[in-house]
């Protein structure tokens, strides 16, 4: 067809396009519209580069399984995790005594913590050091009963109270020690009016104490009281020195007794008797003798924290006059005395002078007022008494006296009386 139409092209059959349309003016050479036409395939050029071509990822290959690391991960974690958690959950558990007596294997011994380590010097420190010293004295038979004692040389010999003893025999008598064992004990002597009396026990590994000096103490310095109250074995107290030099009189048993004892307020009670009280050193510087109590009875006496002991400077020349004689001397004045006048001055009144006694040596006379016993001031019969015979015969004291309205002074050197 020749009108308006497309010229026939070579090689084409029967194609016409209509006139003046753009969308069939390259109709001829599309090879979608006319399948006659030739077809080219048009590669890209290659980049001008010299690198290698980009990696091509096969779209068929098996992908890689990334869940596997990660999940490992997490294992491990967690068993380091519980394994630390176990730990940490023990090591508390030991410190805290949930598990008893656990240790690792091959460790040593755990650490104490600092507040259980106790220092020597220390009030725990010195008990635990003091205490393989003190002993129970058991005494049987009819009078038996349960005192306190110390020991003062390790081939074996304890002091205690003779009120302890008092009752029993030299077959009698046991003491035992701190860890719980026993020994029978043999009295070696007593001296009833110092209420002292030695014993001697046959043990290996004996530990004495130190004996301290009884006249260095001062009031307020701390104590230490050990026995067995009420039968109650290791027993330890507090206290301090309450006064020096306190004066008393103790009648028991019909046996009088004199003490210028060093007083306390650590708790002491029936059975404390004979035990050490001990300074802040760890240094014994007086016997535990007496209580004052608000009971009527002896047998219902209790602590109400005024007890009284004597010196340790006293009893270890007592102790000592004891094992080397059996027996310990009295020290007199060489006076008997009474209770002067009622008055502001107080005193005690020499009612009768030994002759050549240590009071009429150095000039006292019958009727004369002592005041003052080197610088104790005295107020009745009791403090003379007890004062003197806590001196050694043939110490030298200042008296102070008045004769009349005069007031004098002698140097007196006391003596042992003739028993």
């Amino acid at each position: 067809m020749t009108d308006g139409g497309i010229p026939p092209q070579p090689g084409v059959r029967g194609t016409s396009a209509p006139p003046g349309s753009a969308w069939w003016s390259d109709a001829m050479s599309d090879p979608w519209r006319n399948p006659y036409t030739q077809a080219a395939v048009i590669l890209p050029a290659e980049p001008a580069g010299d690198g290698d071509p980009e990696p091509v990822t096969d779209p068929d290959a098996p992908r890689a399984r990334l869940w596997r690391p990660v999940v490992l991960l997490c294992l491990v974690s967690a068993v380091l995790a519980g394994t630390l958690g176990g730990a940490v959950g023990y090591a508390l558990a030991l410190r805290g005594g949930a598990v008893a007596g656990a240790l690792p294997a091959g460790a040593g011994a755990l650490d104490p913590p600092p507040a259980a380590v106790r220092p020597p010097e220390s009030l725990a420190g010195v008990a635990e050091r003091v205490g393989p010293s003190v002993v129970t004295i058991r005494v049987s038979g009819p009078q038996g009963g349960v005192g306190s004692g110390f020991v003062v040389s390790q081939d074996g010999y304890v002091i205690t109270n003779h009120h302890v003893v008092e009752g029993g025999s030299r077959t009698s008598l046991a003491v035992v020690f701190s860890d719980g064992t026993a020994a029978p004990a043999t009295l070696v002597g007593q001296d009833p009016e110092s209420d002292l009396a030695v014993l001697k026990v046959q043990k290996e590994g004996l530990i004495a104490v130190d004996l301290g000096d009884s006249d260095s103490v001062a009031v307020g310095d701390p104590l230490l009281a050990f026995g067995s109250p009420l039968a109650l074995a290791n027993t330890v107290t507090q206290g301090i020195v309450s006064a020096l030099d306190r004066t008393i009189q103790s009648d028991q048993s019909g046996q009088v007794r004199y003490y210028a004892a060093i007083q306390t307020d650590a708790a002491i009670n029936q059975g404390n008797s004979g035990g050490p009280l001990v300074d802040a050193a760890g240094r014994v510087v007086g016997v535990n003798a007496v209580i004052k109590s608000v009971a009527g009875e002896q047998e219902t006496a209790g602590n109400i924290g005024i007890a009284f002991a004597i010196p340790i400077n006293q009893a270890k020349r007592v102790s000592q006059e004891i094992i080397a004689t059996g027996k310990a001397r009295r020290t007199v004045i060489g006076a008997e005395v009474g209770n002067a006048s009622s008055g502001l001055t107080g005193g005690v009144r020499l009612e009768t002078v030994q002759a050549n006694g240590p009071a009429s040596a150095a000039g006292l006379r019958a009727g004369d007022v002592v005041t003052r016993l080197d610088h104790h001031p005295l107020n009745d019969a009791i403090d003379l008494v007890a004062l003197v015979r806590k001196y050694a015969p043939g110490s030298v004291v200042t008296v102070e006296y008045r004769r009349g309205s005069a007031t004098q002074t002698a140097s007196v050197t006391l003596a042992a009386d003739a028993q």
